[in-house]
């Protein structure tokens, strides 16, 4: 692993054609939580089966997620960010 000066930096996933970043704000039950998007907009977000049980998502962890076509207020989270992830993401401005 090389170093290359810059305090361990990642490759990070980003998102991508639909993905949004988002922060949770509030866990609602039955694998749903309350998001508030990059673009301003607060969601209601699905936990998907395949991360249920594999992937814990806690109050103010940073995830992607993927809205709705049909409904707009509503999104599948599609991955959770690290804390040590997420604090690189705030340093090269990606997120607030």
């Amino acid at each position: 692993m090389s170093d290359d000066g810059d305090g361990g930096r990642k490759n990070l996933r980003m998102p991508e054609d639909d993905e949004v970043f988002a922060t949770v704000t509030d866990m609602l039950g039955a694998n749903r939580v309350k998001v508030r998007c990059a673009d301003g907009q607060e969601r209601t977000a699905r936990i998907p089966g395949k991360m249920q049980k594999r992937i814990w998502i806690r109050e103010d962890d940073v995830v992607l997620v993927e809205p709705w076509d049909w409904q707009d207020e509503k999104a599948d989270i599609t991955w959770r960010y690290e804390k040590s992830e997420a604090d690189q993401l705030r340093r090269e401005g990606h997120i607030q």
